[in-house]
């Protein structure tokens, strides 16, 4: 009985120190899926707070290291430094490859050296992670208007508008496309 009881408690154990672990990615995703529920409903300037939330949220890795190289990241997208800036966003990828604003801002990284497919290749895999990044949808619609495709560019802005009805930059490119088009305003 003894031995039985040792097993037990040494599973009880394992499965709060499950629990417990796993309580704030599980708290953090239901903040997450309550801010995409607020973003779609919101006024426009409540909707760009909401949207600064987001943005925040989704630029936490948590990892204090790999949250640093994302701003190392953006930093050098910023001053203008492509190549820092894919280094320090591959060196993130490579120890959290399931964190999505990493690869969202290197797929900007590379759309800003003309390297179309690696970007393509980078937003895909940052909307595997997190379907409803609205940047990245955007930054997609940009990469398929400037690839030729102004339909499936529309199409992209559209899902984008969908999740973050007001997001300036995508209701302006939609309507330039709109216009490249033939059609209406939206």
């Amino acid at each position: 009985m003894g031995a039985a009881n040792f097993n037990l408690n040494r599973i009880v154990a394992a499965f709060a120190a499950i629990v417990t672990f796993s309580l704030p990615a599980l708290a953090e995703e239901t903040r997450l899926d309550g801010l995409f529920d607020q973003l779609a409903q919101a006024e426009a300037g409540e909707a760009r707070k909401i949207a600064a939330e987001i943005e925040l949220e989704l630029a936490r890795s948590g990892s204090p290291a790999m949250d640093l190289l994302l701003r190392r990241g953006e930093d050098a997208i910023e001053s203008g430094d492509m190549a820092e800036a894919i280094a320090h966003l591959s060196a993130a990828i490579d120890h959290a490859p399931d964190f999505a604003e990493a690869w969202h801002l290197r797929s900007v990284a590379f759309y800003r050296q003309e390297r179309y497919g690696l970007a393509l290749h980078d937003i895909e895999r940052a909307l595997a992670l997190e379907p409803r990044h609205f940047n990245a949808i955007y930054g997609l619609g940009v990469l398929l208007d400037e690839l030729g495709q102004p339909d499936l560019a529309r199409d992209a802005f559209s899902r984008a508008l969908a999740i973050h009805p007001h997001h300036e930059d995508v209701t302006k490119a939609r309507d330039n496309v709109a216009r490249e088009l033939g059609g209406a305003d939206l």
